[in-house]
Formats: C-alpha cells, structure tokens, sequence
C-alpha cells in the first residue's frame, strides 16, 4: 500500500482532529447539555425582548394599561440574567472537566507509550500540548454552542423583521451576501495562520524547556547569550505568523463591520420612513432596531470561526501524540520462577538503522550480568527491552520463559526494578520516593536499602531525615543515583536492572554499591549496564555489545585479553587501576 499524498493525509488528520473533539464532548456531556439548554433558553428570550420592549413603549405612548407589558419585560430581563449565570457556571465546569479528562487522557496515553518512541517529541512540545493545546480543543464544542445559537439567534431576528414589516426585513438581506463573503475570506484565510503559529509555540516551548533543564551548564558555560539567541530562533516565525493573523484580523474586521453598518443603515431607514408615513407604530421601530442587532449576530460567527479554527488547529497536534504507538497490555501472569532473561532474534530498529541486530542471549538466573560497549552500541536499548519499557521491531524477549509482551503489566513491574543515571524523585518526601512503586512501607526497610546503597547517613544529616521533602531537597547527581539505587533495591524483584545508574558515583562509593548489589541481591538476576572496569569485574558474566551486536560474552578476566575490550575502559578509568581479573 502507498503512503498517503500530503493533501490525503491532511484530510484524514482533521478527520482525526474532529473525532477528539467529538469524544471530549462526550466525556463531559452533563455540563455541556446544560449550557446547550440555557444557549437555547437565551435564545428564547432574546427574541421575545424586542417584541416586549416595542408593546411596552406603545402601550405607554398610547396612554393604555402599560403594566402587563412592563412585568413581561421584567420577566425576561431578569430571565435573561439568571440564564447568564447558569451558563457561566456550566460553562466553567465544562471546561474543567473537558480539558481535566483530555489531558488525563495525553497522560495515560505518554505514558503507555514506548520510552523510546516517546521521545520523538521534545518535552517542551510535549508540556505545550498537554497544557495549552489540550484546553484549547476542549473549548470547541463550547465554542460550537455559541455558533449555533448565534445563527439560531440570527435567523430568529430576521424572520421578526418580516413579521414587523416585510420591507424592512428585504432592506436587511440586501447587504447579508457581502457580510457573508467577506466572513468566508476571512476564515479561510486565518486556517493556516493559526497552525503556523502554533507550531513556532511548540518549537520556541520545547527549546526554553530544554535550556532551563541545562541551567546550570549554560551559567557554567557562560553561554548565557547564545542559548537566549538558540532559544529565541523560533521567535520570527512566531512573530511573522501572529504578524500576520493581526493583520487578517484588522482587514477582516473593517470589512466586516463596514458591511455590517450598512445593513443597520438600511434597516433603520426603512423602520424610520415607516413610522413616518404612518405604516408602523413608533414600538416598532425599536423592535425593528432589536431585531436587527439579533439579525447581525451572523457577525459574531466569524469569531467564533476562528475560535473552531484554532482548537481543530490544537487537536490536530494532539493526535500527533495519540498516534505514538502504544505497548499492547499482556494479559498472561507471569508464573514463579528463578529469573532467567533471554532474547531471541532481537531486532530495534530506529531513523533506518539498527540500535541492536539480531540480539540472541541468555542471561543467567540469579547471575549479576554487566553489559558493555562503546557509546552508541545499543546497551540502553537492551535494558530498556529487559522490562519491556519498549518493543523489539523483531524477536521476543522472554522471563522465565514468558515472552514479555503477553504479560499482565503489574506483574512484570512487580518482578523488574529499574534504577536509572537520572532517577525521578516522585512520591513526596524522600522515603517515599524511595518506596515508590512498590509495596514496602516500613521504614527500616526502606532505610536498609538506603544503608546498601550508601545514601542512609546523607539522609540522616538533613534536618527533617527521611521525611524532607523529594521535590526541593539539594542533592548531587550521586547522591541522587543512589537515592534511585536504594529504590531498586528495595523491590527485591526477580530481575534488577541497573541503566547508567552509576555513572556519577565517585570510584570508592560505585565500588560499594556494585559490592552491595552482588551480595546483597544474590539469589536475584541482575542486569548492570557498566562502564568502569572495576563493575565488570565483580560482575559473573558480561555481555559485551558493538554496533547493535554481541561481539563477544564471558567473564571481564576472559575478555581482558582482547586489546580491543581493554580500550573500552580507557576514557572511562580515568587513572584507576584497571581490574584484570574477577575477586
């Protein structure tokens, strides 16, 4: 099958783009069919006030009983204040809701994604979407209810003028075609400003991010100006693209309102020489003047418009997220065993080329396994594989003899733990984060593990222990590690692996913790991606990856015969004795 043509594929990303919209509507239907009956109720009312106003005043100007027609008039007033609020407070619990559920949803979906897919968008597009994009979209069918009543309305106030007199009505549709043109043009020509100008957002959102995570390395650098210069690129075409919907804006705008006096200009002339000669009532003057400001809410249409135009703009970035493939949920639960992690045929393939090529391994039960290589070599990408945080493109990954994607999530996560070079300190204070994601919550345990991973006295030295707060504790980058470390070693799941998660660790201490894991945890498989020679070497087997593919596995003595496997530790000893053989 050929890959759609650009227009194609166009069409079928706005027919996305409207079925989000449709089904945000859907998850908020309660408040959004309760502004949709006081729009209709507000509609009612509306076009009884200038027929009421109109036999208020000639009942007055006549000399009739005029206080049936004054208590009528205040009925609706006093309607039409109770229907705004009514509405303004629907209104609000709509959008709370729509854009609260869509962005639930952003999240749910982010985070079923695969880690490596999801980083295909930048974090600051991510950020821009979830938050500014996901309210604008919610915001359609609210803005689709006022369109309707507004052309609800419109209608209305036309087939009144005729009822007042029937030439006062034709003196309005005379000038409707050009009001109606010049409200086409417009549209259609703010469409694609408004996608222009929110691609430079995302753009311009996803640098700033970036450089405010590197804040410390620009002042470091002291490259401050030239990051402002990076970050601020996007910004001429930010500003070329809101440039240029002010201007569609201001030549729309003039056009329109120009057209639209006309129109009254007509209208009032003809009521007017109606009343002169006699035709009309002076009431129905102002009711022909109420009528036509109802008549001429068509205008307020092309607001509306561009409001639609911009969140079918915003929803059509969201399903650029909603297209990332998702890992498929097993639902097979992982049954007892030993740990035993293999893969068979592995293949990923990323940007055309292979991260790894036909991966055959077996990682022994209850064995600490180091994986090594050179940057680039595809070592991440397999402990991303260990625990299904991705798919391969081709082959399984089996524990236990359970291939990996036909498992309960919660039972893979329960028996695989993660420690990473960048943990994530969520859960609120520090014990909590240490435990987060498992089912401990003693805290000696939690600070046995703290104690393995040699961050329980850094801990203990703040004022308020283990109960500081994760979110605004300062600590270095190993301090940080072994934070991650104390929390994969508390889960004392079946299969631990280690990704980089030593990588700032100062020699001595990084020779402690890799000491505390193979002890500590035997019993329990261990999948370490290492860089010193000093892990290897305490390691029982170690897998040594090049270019996607395994050059050679055995132990770090075997291997340290090859010249070429000793020039992997040669940047990365930096001065320390290299370990030739195991203790």
């Amino acid at each position: 099958m050929h890959p759609p043509a650009p227009a194609e594929e166009q069409v079928t990303t706005r027919a996305y783009g409207d079925r989000l919209i449709a089904s945000v509507a859907a998850c908020a239907w309660a408040p959004l069919a309760l502004t949709a009956l006081a729009a209709a109720a507000g509609c009612v009312v509306a076009l009884a006030l200038p027929a009421s106003l109109a036999a208020a005043v000639d009942a007055a100007v006549t000399g009739r009983d005029a206080l049936p027609a004054t208590v009528r008039l205040a009925f609706l007033l006093g309607g039409t204040a109770l229907i705004d609020i009514v509405s303004a407070i629907a209104g609000a619990a709509y959008s709370a809701s729509a854009a609260g559920s869509l962005r639930m949803r952003l999240a749910a979906r982010l985070l079923a994604v695969s880690i490596v897919e999801a980083g295909r968008l930048p974090t600051g597009e991510l950020v821009n979407r979830l938050v500014s994009n996901a309210a604008t979209t919610a915001s359609v069918p609210m803005t689709l209810i006022g369109a309707v009543s507004g052309l609800v309305t419109s209608v209305g106030g036309v087939v009144a003028l005729f009822t007042v007199d029937w030439r006062v009505g034709a003196a309005f549709l005379t000038g409707v075609p050009l009001a109606l043109v010049v409200m086409r043009v417009f549209v259609s020509g703010v469409s694609g400003l408004y996608d222009r100008y929110q691609a430079a957002q995302g753009r311009l959102a996803a640098r700033l991010t970036e450089t405010l995570a590197g804040i410390r390395t620009v002042r470091a650098a002291g490259t401050a100006s030239r990051e402002t210069s990076r970050v601020l690129r996007p910004l001429p075409d930010l500003s070329a693209a809101g440039h240029a919907l002010w201007r569609a804006q201001s030549r729309g705008g003039w056009q329109l309102m120009l057209a639209l006096s006309l129109i009254e200009i007509l209208v009032l002339a003809t009521a007017g020489f109606g009343v002169a000669e006699g035709r009309l009532e002076p009431g129905a003057f102002l009711a022909a003047a109420g009528y036509t400001a109802l008549g001429l809410a068509f205008a307020g249409l092309t607001e509306t418009l561009m409001g639609v135009a911009h969140g079918r703009s915003a929803a059509r970035r969201l399903c650029q997220v909603f297209a990332l493939p998702v890992l498929p949920p097993g639902t097979v639960p992982l049954a007892a065993g030993p740990g035993v992690l293999s893969f068979r045929g592995v293949t990923v393939t990323r940007e055309g080329g292979p991260l790894l090529d036909d991966i055959c391994l077996d990682i022994p039960a209850g064995a600490m396994t180091a994986v090594v290589g050179p940057s680039g070599a595809g070592k991440t990408t397999l402990a991303l594989l260990a625990g299904r945080l991705t798919d391969p493109d081709r082959g399984q990954v089996l524990l236990d003899g359970q291939c990996l994607a036909d498992l309960d999530p919660a039972t893979l996560r329960g028996a695989v733990a993660y420690a990473f070079e960048r943990p994530a300190l969520l859960g609120g204070d520090l014990a909590a984060a240490i435990a987060y994601g498992g089912t401990v919550s003693d805290l000696e345990e939690i600070r046995a593990a703290a104690r393995a991973a040699h961050i329980d006295d850094v801990i203990r030295r703040l004022p308020a222990g283990y109960r500081t707060p994760a979110a605004g504790v300062r600590l270095s980058g190993g301090e940080v590690q072994r934070l991650g470390l104390a929390r994969a070693l508390l889960r004392r799941a079946r299969l631990t692996v280690l990704d980089d998660a030593t990588s700032s660790l100062d020699t001595v201490t990084e020779a402690q913790v890799t000491s505390a894991l193979r002890d500590g945890s035997r019993g329990r498989t261990r999948l370490v991606i290492a860089h010193r020679p000093a892990t290897a070497a305490r390691a029982d087997l170690v897998v040594w990856l090049d270019a996607g593919r395994i050059r050679a596995q055995g132990t770090h003595s075997e291997l340290w015969r090859d010249p070429a496997y000793r020039a992997l530790f040669a940047a990365a000893s930096n001065g320390e004795k290299p370990c030739p053989a195991t203790p």
